[in-house]
């Protein structure tokens, strides 16, 4: 058993980011296509069905974005600990990162099976949708303790720099879930067809598999936990270095599904195909975006390493690297989905309506998704940095300043198509603005690492 050292510190920037970003891209694209494979599945069984997942989609994103939060203040802890080279802590900080997660969670699934029907109501959920929403979403609130807690365990993976083998378990999950989702929404021999309920039965046991296959890795191949008796005091302390970078980027990531909520209550006043075909443009948004989420999970990682090790200038190279990547990658994909909008919805619905709205938010949205992956890895380096704040602003801005008063005054005037204008402007904006903060913030955190530093080094002589 190998225990890690701080590799992202020395070596060539862009062959780092290059070599930690392939796996995590295949792990993610994977997940993101099986997420289409199971839209696609749940529209043979009925635009209902299809109607009822849509609504559950932002409250699934609202719990991964805790996930997400939980993760992102663990890998900027662990990273930190291992770029100065501390490995105990760092395996104390993984370890009590698992236990926080299992906390968090429980919690999370027992308010959000109490509360499904005034939830889903609030979002404008038709009465005749609410028996497939309830059934659901129960199965998923009860899987969400392997979902946190897995994505999580895979966090403490990546700040080591080791991005194989979480992507891994991200891609057997996804194959498994693949393979379950036909045999429990359509039934198979003694199997009974579930329909909707299937589709969450199918996702329940992939993600099972991560967490099993993660608390596996970390154990006897990583040397990332502990199973003694964790120190109380100690304990506290990791949970709230945990915390300081985990809550703000929590609420960086919800506030991305919440906005989704509200501008899905906004479509939903044209009617049920709206949100079908709003759903499924979703979908098909999250499959393209894959490459920037693979970028802003490791980035952070990379940051944080490189800022206990004093090196700003790898840092600021990263962060061009990032953004020449994204500008030129989102130009292309805005052409592709432009060229796939007359036939690519009709994979996913009948409906003519249905795929009219998909379509429409295929040619107007894209365009500014270069300026979105820059957020995302922008807001991934403040947490690397453990300076979380600025993403929380750039988010927030983004959602509550820009897309949504943006999209009810253009709903006015321009109907669906007015909405998603809103979230490509909203996008450009805060794209450009947080690269912009994000170079002056490594500049002066790293000055004051270094002052401390060389203070710290007086004081010992």
């Amino acid at each position: 058993m190998n225990s890690p050292k701080p590799r992202l510190t020395q070596g060539p920037v862009g062959q780092h980011l290059v070599d930690m970003t392939v796996p995590v891209l295949f792990g993610i694209a994977t997940m993101m296509a099986q997420s289409l494979i199971d839209a696609w599945f749940i529209g043979q069984v009925g635009d209902a069905q299809l109607a009822a997942f849509s609504f559950g989609f932002p409250i699934l994103m609202i719990v991964t974005s805790v996930a997400i939060g939980l993760g992102a203040g663990t890998s900027s802890v662990v990273a930190r600990a291992l770029g100065a080279d501390d490995h105990q802590r760092a395996r104390r900080l993984s370890t009590d990162s698992l236990l926080l997660s299992f906390l968090v969670t429980a919690i999370i699934s027992a308010i959000g099976i109490l509360t499904i029907g005034p939830l889903f109501r609030l979002l404008g959920a038709p009465d005749e949708l609410m028996p497939l929403i309830r059934g659901f979403m129960t199965i998923l609130y009860i899987g969400v303790p392997f979902i946190v807690v897995g994505m999580v365990g895979m966090a403490s993976m990546r700040a080591t720099g080791d991005t194989r083998l979480p992507s891994m378990l991200m891609i057997l999950a996804a194959v498994l879930n693949v393979i379950l989702d036909p045999i429990l929404i359509f039934g198979v021999g003694p199997i009974p067809a579930m329909g909707l309920n299937g589709a969450a039965m199918a996702a329940l046991l992939a993600r099972a598999t991560i967490f099993v296959g993660t608390l596996y890795l970390m154990r006897h191949r990583m040397d990332m936990v502990s199973f003694s008796k964790p120190d109380p005091v100690e304990m506290r302390q990791s949970w709230r270095d945990i915390l300081h970078v985990g809550i703000p980027a929590a609420g960086t990531n919800i506030i991305v599904p919440v906005g989704a909520a509200v501008v899905t209550a906004m479509i939903a006043r044209f009617g049920p195909d709206a949100v079908a075909g709003f759903g499924v443009a979703s979908r098909i948004e999250s499959m393209m975006l894959v490459m920037y989420y693979a970028l802003s999970a490791i980035i952070g990682p990379f940051v944080g390493q490189n800022f206990s090790a004093g090196k700003e200038d790898r840092i600021l190279r990263a962060l061009w690297l990032c953004t020449a990547f994204c500008i030129g990658s989102g130009l292309v994909i805005a052409g592709l989905l432009a060229s796939m909008s007359g036939w690519l919805p009709g994979l996913f619905s009948d409906s003519e309506s249905v795929r009219h709205v998909t379509s429409m938010f295929l040619w107007i949205v894209p365009i500014s998704y270069g300026a979105y992956g820059m957020v995302m890895v922008m807001n991934a380096s403040f947490n690397g940095l453990g300076y979380p704040m600025p993403g929380v602003v750039v988010s927030v801005c983004r959602i509550a300043v820009l897309y949504i008063p943006v999209a009810l005054v253009a709903m006015q005037f321009f109907d669906i198509a007015g909405i998603f204008a809103a979230y490509a402007i909203a996008n450009v904006v805060s794209g450009l603005g947080a690269y912009a903060w994000a170079r002056s913030t490594v500049r002066a955190r790293c000055a004051e690492e270094a002052m401390l530093r060389d203070a710290s080094a007086e004081m010992r002589t």
